[in-house]
């Protein structure tokens, strides 16, 4: 068995962006119809080179529109290469977008099942563990209202709990955690340490350096899609914050 559980060899992710702006959904179709719609390459990624051993714990730093979210999301298989491959050797909880993989007409409840459920685990499973993943979220009140009505930090709440509920081999954690309270991002905090010390892989984004650097062993520094440096968490990001 290989020591990586990441694997990713010069992977590009690219857009097609609109080089002029439609104001609607009939314009737009107008346009397809007539064959005059004009798109303009954008590569969110470019030629990325990432390798991460199980049980080791990554940040990932850069500006806004760095390419962070994409690249998390091409490891999660949200999104597919352009070029180059990825291989993944490991089951894979990600926490990417507030919300996603929840139903806003659904309520807690339900919602647990279903998220549950796209995270591989069975309803048995889930069944057995609705306590559990409802006592960490601290969402005891609010089992049966739907989700649309919840705050961003609940919904945090949530997603962390079902996500974590059992060991995942890779857990991805997107500034999720920054819509929380204080006494939930240390709870969640405790959670990803438990987790690592256990030999899961932690890939890890947050705007707060200070929360990367006690969370993490290594970093990567991505800059407009591009990697421009990876190692040390100190290093890299004392790197970083120098360029900013």
């Amino acid at each position: 068995m290989s020591d990586y559980i990441i694997n990713i060899n010069n992977a590009s992710v690219r857009f097609n962006k609109a080089s002029e702006n439609i104001t609607g959904l009939k314009e737009y179709i107008i346009k397809l119809v007539k064959d005059e719609l004009m798109f303009q390459e954008f590569f969110a990624l470019k030629d990325i080179n990432f390798k991460v051993k199980r049980g080791e714990s990554w940040g990932l730093i850069g500006n806004n529109g760095s390419g962070k979210s994409t690249l998390l999301k091409l490891i999660s298989g949200i999104l597919k290469p352009y070029q180059g491959t990825i291989t993944i050797s490991g089951q894979i909880s990600p926490l990417i977008e507030l919300g996603a993989g929840f139903d806003p007409e659904l309520t807690a409840r339900e919602n647990i099942y279903l998220n549950g459920a796209l995270l591989g685990y069975s309803r048995k499973f889930i069944h057995s563990n609705f306590n559990k993943i409802v006592d960490f979220a601290e969402l005891q009140d609010f089992l049966d209202i739907p989700i649309k009505n919840f705050s961003s930090g609940m919904s945090a709440r949530l997603g962390f709990a079902i996500a974590t509920v059992e060991k995942p081999d890779i857990l991805i954690v997107d500034e999720v955690l920054a819509v929380g309270d204080i006494g939930f991002q240390q709870k969640c905090k405790a959670k990803m340490e438990e987790l690592l010390s256990g030999g899961t892989t932690l890939l890890f984004v947050s705007h707060s350096i200070e929360q990367v650097k006690e969370l993490c062993q290594y970093a990567i520094w991505l800059d407009k899609g591009e990697i421009k440096a990876m190692g040390n968490i100190s290093e890299v990001s004392s790197a970083y914050l120098s360029s900013v």
